[in-house]
């Protein structure tokens, strides 16, 4: 039997770590590239020729060059830690505490990353367009996250609307960070779930 890591989950093996290897290889270099000669302008060709690996191989980790920078793992990291959350907690203090326990198993690299990433999608028009009609999916998937902890059927109007309100409150958060490159994205998250769960006093 492998032993367990330190969450609690057998260790990845050799192929899931190299899988994952290159997964951040792909994404590192697309954004260095997209960062010095704008998204546009940059080639799949451009991306896969230095790191030695064919387009096939791009298009295994990423379906278009969009997805490397629209595919969010940090969603994951706060989905799973969501899941952990204690029944007792409300849902607005069960997501506040998800994404703090998240953000912690970031590295200073790794959340320089993420800023760059939505700085990215925000100033490049089809990254942005994409991202709002990828909307209805986020809003159907924090809503069926809820639906299960609460015990509610997954269409029900009001989460929907709870659903619909985080992403609000997630945008207007992620916004702020990207005028202020010294903001704190976390404290942001956190004091526009605490207006949320205030009833949004103005």
């Amino acid at each position: 039997m492998k032993p367990l890591s330190d969450d609690g989950q057998p260790p990845l093996g050799l192929r899931e770590r190299k899988k994952m290897r290159t997964r951040a290889a792909i994404r590192r270099h697309a954004l260095k590239l997209f960062r010095e000669q704008g998204f546009a302008n940059t080639t799949i060709d451009q991306i896969v020729d230095p790191l030695e690996i064919s387009q096939s191989t791009f298009f295994r980790y990423f379906p278009t060059k969009e997805d490397v920078v629209l595919e969010d793992d940090f969603d994951v990291l706060v989905i799973d830690a969501l899941t952990r959350q204690p029944a007792e907690l409300g849902p607005l203090t069960a997501l506040r505490t998800a994404i703090q326990e998240a953000f912690a198993t970031l590295s200073p690299d790794e959340l320089a990353e993420e800023r760059e990433r939505e700085a990215l999608i925000m100033a490049t028009p089809e990254l942005r367009s994409r991202m709002l009609d990828d909307f209805g999916h986020t809003i159907q998937l924090i809503g069926d996250l809820f639906s299960e902890r609460l015990g509610r059927a997954p269409d029900a109007f009001a989460v929907r609307v709870f659903s619909g309100a985080l992403i609000g409150a997630m945008l207007a958060a992620t916004f702020t960070a990207i005028e202020d490159p010294n903001a704190d994205l976390l404290a942001l998250l956190d004091q526009a779930f605490g207006y949320l769960e205030a009833g949004l006093p103005l």
